[in-house]
């Protein structure tokens, strides 16, 4: 159960991480600032944060025209969901 609790809080944590750099991104991209890097970004998104990436992506109207975001964060999010149920199937009936 501790686990579970854990895991939760970490997953909304990356997520706000997630958002929140893709809305500072935004911000510098049009100050003309030094920018985070996109591998950065994807690092985000495959720490568990691909949900609030993608969100964050949508809000602040960043990266949207790349396909590889608009295709990355949503397929990196599906695999995580996976991985997850599969977990939760494999481990977390006990």
């Amino acid at each position: 159960m501790i686990i579970q609790t854990l895991l939760g809080i970490y997953l909304l944590l990356i997520n706000a991480v997630g958002f929140a750099v893709m809305g500072i991104d935004k911000k510098r991209a049009v100050r003309g600032a030094w920018r985070i890097s996109e591998r950065s970004l994807f690092l985000t998104a495959w720490l568990g944060g691909s949900l609030g990436c993608y969100l964050g992506m949508r809000y602040f109207r960043h990266k949207t025209r790349h396909w590889y975001f608009r295709l990355g964060f949503p397929c990196i999010f599906i695999l995580e969901t996976a991985l997850l149920l599969w977990l939760y199937v494999r481990f977390g009936q006990g």
